[in-house]
């Protein structure tokens, strides 16, 4: 097994490894033979490994001088490891090809490994803590590219000269939590969502949590320590992200599956990555429609109905009929903008405003529509296309409606940006001992159900559960009470709207890959930044016949500085076709040809001439 110490380049290392994986699976008898060389060679590692680790952490100059090959030979070893457990439990499972003892055998020594292990991640937390605390000393260099500067140059900033030399270490502790795990016969790779959530929730755990909290296993603990290290570590993880996003879809996929430890830009650029890949990796007929301005619902409603998912995904190009005009981009922007006023506007009936007026969710009465889940499968396949396209949408949804695209929870708290004094009274019940006081049952009367249908006419009493007509609200029973009311309320009275616009936004954007946002992030992705940055757009504007410090730029600068939010929407409208900004900000303008910045030109000619732009 001293070729894993050796210089061998990664496929070499690669080849061994598929070889015994392959030979494991014509004789596994021997199966344990091979990991018990593996657990040598890793066991013959650890102590030169920490000592390098302690090396770099209490001097990290020493990052700069240092060509780190314990950390590269740890990774190959446990990524071979790794490899064949995995071979063995799939084995037995499907084919009982390994005797109980001899598999119970093999896996102890892999249990035995990760308790070895543990002072070298220790060791490794320190290191990175220290790596971390110099840093603080020039914060750009872990920070996120958020100032105009970096965004004018589109460069991220670099990570600390010498950092990649612990990367393998992390990979390493990486491989460890996601393959290695002590699990029960036949889980080893079952490092799913539902377990990292209940990691997620362990701080708060109900009732029924706690039943289960003293039977806390070691395949608890190592999930625990994923989550321990990703949380304190997090702002160097994405740092080495930001450097490198084909981390996310391999050693570091891991934190995936807890996207919260991953910041928001190097999510995007993940999803932005899969859906090139998806563009890329199939060819797409070009996606174009005409459409009547003053029908556009309508005539857009008929002509994408009844495409295919794979014909979505091809370039939109629009022609109003009756105007010339090539779609360079502008068309586009200005269909999905003049679309999204018809989609959300009132009479439209398909969504309502609520809370303050700005933001939508599904109108329950959208029934008086014709067609109506047929349209909201249609407004799904619309923002999913805007998403797939990398297009802004000047549109807000509610809370509960963006958890609900995410596949998450909704909860009583969503009820606040819908009905806020609804949402004080049942906060009130949870803090409060409502015995003798409130007078419910599980069920709600014609007049409240009607406020919740939005004045609908003809409605009667709802039960929350099978008779809940005569089920008083106690004080033992009201969260359960308040958790219906809330799923009433958000879910149960538009889930029709709601399964038909999911199955529209689906088909273009799975549910696996948004759901990796959580329902702001989601919003920004949808709907773009809120606020317009003059400094941004002044930083990133290119000038022909002009310069900087021209007195018609000077002025041009000052007027624009003093614009409402309203009129600074109107002027990107204007020069833009588009009032959104993208979240890269405005070096990511996009023109026909990929990124172009918001240009000013000179116009020769007659001084009477007006102003005129191109989008």
């Amino acid at each position: 097994m001293l070729c894993f110490l050796s210089s061998l380049s990664d496929n070499a290392y690669s080849l061994v490894a598929e070889v015994m994986k392959k030979l494991v699976a014509i004789a596994p008898s021997h199966c344990h033979l091979f990991i018990s060389e593996l657990a040598d060679a890793v066991q013959n590692l650890i102590r030169s490994a920490k000592v390098e680790l302690k090396l770099f952490g209490e001097a990290v100059k020493s990052l700069l001088s240092t060509t780190s090959s314990d950390g590269a030979a740890i990774l190959r070893v446990l990524q071979a490891l790794s490899s064949l457990v995995t071979s063995i439990t799939e084995k037995e499972k499907d084919l009982q090809l390994l005797p109980e003892t001899e598999r119970s055998s093999a896996l102890s020594q892999v249990w035995d490994i990760n308790t070895a292990l543990e002072p070298l991640w220790i060791e490794l937390s320190i290191c990175i803590s220290k790596i971390e605390s110099y840093s603080d000393s020039a914060p750009d260099l872990l920070a996120p590219s958020s100032t105009s500067t970096s965004r004018q140059s589109g460069l991220t900033p670099p990570l600390p000269a010498g950092t990649q030399n612990i990367l393998p270490y992390i990979e390493s502790f990486f491989v460890m939590c996601e393959k290695l795990h002590p699990a029960q016969p036949g889980s080893v790779n079952d490092f799913g969502m539902a377990a990292l959530s209940d990691v997620e929730d362990a701080g708060t755990p109900s009732a029924g949590q706690q039943k289960n909290a003293s039977s806390v296993s070691k395949f608890d603990e190592k999930h625990v320590a994923f989550v321990k290290f990703s949380e304190k570590h997090r702002k160097l993880l994405n740092s080495f992200i930001r450097q490198n996003p084909g981390l996310l879809e391999k050693s570091f996929s891991l934190m995936l599956k807890v996207p919260r430890f991953v910041d928001f830009d190097n999510k995007r650029a993940h999803f932005r990555s899969k859906i090139k890949h998806q563009q890329h990796d199939h060819h797409h007929s070009p996606l174009r429609i005409s459409v009547r301005r003053a029908y556009i619902l309508e005539d857009s409603y008929n002509q994408l109905r009844l495409r295919s998912t794979q014909d979505l995904k091809g370039r939109l190009t629009v022609h109003f009929q009756g105007e010339e005009g090539i779609d360079a981009g502008g068309l586009t922007r200005e269909w999905y903008q003049l679309l999204s006023r018809v989609i959300f506007d009132k009479g439209a009936l398909l969504f309502t405003t609520v809370g303050n007026e700005s933001t939508f969710q599904p109108n329950p009465n959208s029934v008086y529509q014709t067609e109506h889940l047929s349209y909201f499968k249609f407004v799904g396949r619309v923002v999913g296309k805007a998403l797939f396209d990398g297009q802004l949408l000047d549109v807000h949804f509610t809370r509960s409606f963006y958890k609900h695209i995410l596949g998450a929870k909704v909860t009583y708290h969503d009820i606040e940006a819908i009905d806020p004094d609804y949402f004080r009274n049942l906060k009130w019940m949870l803090e409060n001992d409502i015995s003798d006081v409130l007078h419910l049952t599980f069920s709600i009367d014609a007049d409240e159900e009607k406020l919740i249908l939005y004045e609908r006419t003809q409605v009667t009493d709802y039960e929350l559960i099978p008779g809940g007509r005569n089920i008083k609200v106690t004080e033992e029973n009201k969260h359960q009470y308040v958790d219906l009311i809330a799923e009433h309320r958000l879910t149960t009275a538009i889930r029709p709207q709601i399964n038909a616009f999911l199955e529209g936004f689906n088909e273009l954007i799975p549910r696996e890959l948004i759901s990796i946002f959580n329902d702001k992030e989601l919003e920004l992705l949808i709907s773009g930044l809120p606020e317009i940055d003059m400094d941004d757009m002044r930083a990133n504007t290119e000038y022909s016949g002009f310069s900087a410090a021209s007195p018609v730029i000077q002025w041009f600068w000052e007027v624009v500085q003093g614009f409402s939010k309203e009129d600074k929407a109107r002027l990107l409208q204007f020069v833009t076709g588009t009032s959104k900004v993208p979240l890269e900000g405005f070096s990511a303008l996009q023109g026909i040809s990929g990124s172009q910045k918001f240009q000013i030109h000179k116009a020769y000619g007659s001084p009477d001439h007006l102003p005129s732009a191109h989008t």
